[in-house]
């Protein structure tokens, strides 16, 4: 457990990671987030090697980091180096009452993939202790968007990191067009919710407190994925699967076969989360990964509105999907550990 320091702690901030394909509308939404009047306080944290930067009437480069109070209440940042560091910063002036933010939005390139950015908020105690990650929001150009998943590798993660794509452009293609590309992004991550967007002008509102990476046991995925209704037309680097079992886990078995798991193929799996039923306890339990860092906590206990179950997705990169879910499976429980399981789910009928 981390130290706390002396004085009253301050809240956590969350954060949202923006990304996107190159001109899919991301600047135009950030530009929006700078300008209007949401009451919002959200400090914008602009990648400067982005392809398009913040409008010029907006901000003034000197060379150096910028950090600019905004009419509208809010705070543009262009990052120059380490991340750890900026939000620090940001942090500490928020402290000292220099500037003002209850909100963190921080823009990705076009051709970066957000894992790095998202461990960040794991790996660094500094960060973590004061930050926390609410999401990350991917917008998709229509027009282009197989042309990019075909040429640009770092696509794929950045819809396979997502926990909200918005596509824009959608007026420049058709049904068919924007079918095919919506069936290519199911197959790569089939939990995020897709929206039609006009050119990004997305509300504020929906790119803030999407809870993506809460610990929660919300997990809804595509129907047509679960059933096998789209078709497979590419080869997808980057794929889904998911592991269903009406069966408990052992716990022990479970934990031990996640380690090895995330140490052989921890750098290829994007993201990864899941709601597990063990056999040992009467408590629902959520798992959430990113990469090699990953965590599983108690949410309540089964209960009529939660019926014991398992079901896990996992978004990653040429992932062998067969001898992994055949690993999970290896997990379930045995007929002689089923019994306290059996105890549990049948106290959710009463």
């Amino acid at each position: 457990m981390q130290n706390e320091p002396m004085g009253m702690p301050e809240p956590e901030i969350p954060v949202t990671i923006l990304t996107g394909f190159l001109g899919a509308g991301k600047t135009t939404l950030l530009n929006r987030i700078l300008t209007e009047d949401h009451k919002h306080k959200i400090a914008v944290i602009e990648n400067e090697f982005g392809e398009e930067g913040i409008d010029n009437e907006l901000l003034v480069h000197n060379g150096k980091e910028q950090i600019v109070s905004m009419n509208n209440g809010c705070i543009c940042c262009t990052i120059r180096g380490d991340l750890s560091r900026i939000l620090t910063d940001l942090r500490l002036r928020r402290a000292k009452g220099e500037i003002d933010f209850d909100y963190v939005v921080i823009e990705t390139t076009g051709v970066a993939n957000p894992g790095p950015v998202c461990q960040t908020f794991f790996m660094d105690d500094a960060v973590a202790a004061y930050y926390r990650l609410d999401g990350v929001v991917t917008i998709v150009d229509a027009k282009h968007g197989n042309e990019t998943l075909d040429t640009q590798p770092e696509s794929k993660d950045q819809i396979g990191f997502a926990d909200r794509i918005f596509v824009s452009k959608t007026d420049l293609v058709t049904d068919e067009d924007f079918a095919k590309l919506r069936e290519r992004i199911v197959a790569i991550n089939p939990r995020v919710p897709i929206e039609k967007v006009n050119m990004g002008n997305v509300p504020v509102e929906k790119v803030l407190n999407l809870c993506g990476f809460n610990m929660n046991d919300v997990l809804d995925i595509d129907p047509t994925f679960l059933t096998g209704a789209h078709h497979h037309h590419h080869n997808e680097d980057v794929a889904a699967f998911v592991f269903e079992s009406d069966k408990p886990l052992d716990a022990v078995r479970f934990e031990q076969y996640l380690q090895s798991l995330v140490s052989v193929y921890g750098q290829d799996m994007l993201r990864y989360k899941g709601v597990l039923w063990f056999a040992q306890t009467e408590q629902r339990w959520v798992l959430q990964g990113v990469h090699m860092v990953c965590s599983a906590d108690p949410v309540g206990v089964w209960d009529a509105d939660h019926k014991p179950q398992n079901k896990i997705v996992i978004i990653g990169r040429k992932l062998p999907q067969k001898a992994i879910l055949e690993g999970f499976t290896t997990c379930l429980a045995t007929e002689g550990a089923d019994d306290m399981a059996n105890s549990a789910a049948k106290s959710t009928e009463g």
